[in-house]
């Protein structure tokens, strides 16, 4: 390290320590977010709010109704207050799911007709529409199985023989969520999204920040190179960006039980990577913009695309296929495999090289465009 890049840092840290706001604002606010996001981010859907009309009011429908409830998938809120008009409740906003069980519902399976049970769902929020709907037909479908079976047994008691009906049932098997917790997936997701906002917003505020007041004129008097000046404004975010990451996967493992499955220096080698690409893409939008306020306005716009197409919500594979090339030159999504990959699956190099690859690509290109822009300005 030359003399002039070690000024260059320590000035830097200066900056960053005489500013009182700056260090709740790169390290605390970063793990309040993540508690706040690791709470409200949950695909669980449950305790969905659910009126019935039990129309034929035999042990038969209460058994159906009961099989419903019993997973607490739904919860029954009272009955209906018209059956005839039953989709109003749905419509009316009183419930988010209705079901009505017709009359005659029993005799009819009792006498080997088809029978039905209707499930209004709000399909508004697609998530909770899908879940219910699966979960209303699966728990019908139990009930149905069981009207068989007895009808089976009745008959193996008639004839006096073993009356056998073939079946065939899945055995799901989950591997590194089994519990199917929401937040051991979106952690590292919002974990990444945060250091993306926390790095580029903070890197692009403080060269703007000072173009704005002049000092930087009175910098680059001094005998530093643009490549020296660049890097040593660098490495300070660079090193909170790495705070902030043990931070957050601290506060994940002990608030959500997110395990640390891999090795903590391929993480470490990853998360440095991706710092070096979220602090150059914060230096390229100052050297754009004159004033702070345009460096966050760049900032905001150039991460929202970023966090929409990094796969932390929605799967790149479910996106339009001309989104999806937008996503393979998105670090957030590379960097995203990475952490998943290592927490959950404990991955190795052998599974994550390519995305560590990109992620070195990325950083190295962007801070290369950062400096040539850097110089085209002093130029």
């Amino acid at each position: 390290m030359t003399p002039a890049f070690r000024a260059v840092v320590r000035k830097e840290i200066r900056q960053i320590t005489r500013d009182p706001r700056m260090i709740p604002m790169l390290v605390v606010a970063p793990v309040l977010q993540l508690i706040v996001f690791g709470y409200a981010v949950n695909f669980e859907v449950n305790r969905i709010d659910t009126v019935v009309c039990d129309g034929d009011r035999t042990e038969r429908s209460r058994a159906i109704v009961r099989s419903l409830e019993a997973d607490g998938t739904f919860r029954d809120i009272g009955p209906a207050r018209d059956c005839g008009r039953i989709e109003d409740e749905v419509v009316g906003g009183r419930a988010q799911a209705a079901v009505l069980v017709p009359r005659g519902l029993s005799r009819d399976l009792a006498a080997g007709r088809p029978a039905e049970v209707q499930v209004l769902v709000d399909g508004s929020n697609p998530t909770v529409g899908r879940f219910a709907a699966v979960a209303a037909s699966g728990a019908v479908e139990l009930q149905g199985m069981k009207v068989l079976r007895e009808r089976l047994e009745r008959l193996r008691g008639l004839q006096g023989a073993e009356v056998a009906l073939p079946a065939l049932q899945p055995e799901p098997r989950l591997f590194y969520n089994p519990q199917m917790k929401s937040p051991l997936f979106m952690v590292p997701g919002v974990a990444a999204m945060l250091l993306l906002i926390v790095t580029t917003i903070a890197t692009a505020m403080g060269l703007a920040r000072e173009r704005e007041l002049g000092t930087l004129e009175q910098v680059m008097v001094t005998p530093v190179r643009p490549f020296e000046l660049i890097l040593g404004k660098v490495t300070p975010f660079v090193a909170v960006g790495l705070l902030d990451v043990l931070a957050t996967l601290t506060v994940g493992a002990w608030v959500f039980d997110v395990p640390i499955r891999g090795s903590l220096w391929l993480l470490a080698l990853g998360t440095l990577l991706y710092v070096f690409s979220t602090v150059g893409l914060g230096l390229f939008i100052s050297t754009v913009s004159r004033t702070q306020q345009q460096a966050f306005m760049g900032g905001f716009l150039t991460m929202m695309p970023a966090m929409l197409l990094s796969g932390v919500i929605t799967p790149v594979e479910n996106m339009p296929s001309w989104l999806q090339p937008l996503a393979w030159i998105n670090p957030v999504k590379y960097y995203v495999e990475v952490l998943r990959g290592i927490l959950l699956k404990a991955a190795d190099l052998r599974d994550l090289w390519l995305p560590l690859a990109a992620l070195f690509v990325f950083g190295a290109l962007i801070l290369v465009l950062a400096v040539a822009r850097f110089r085209k300005r002093l130029a």
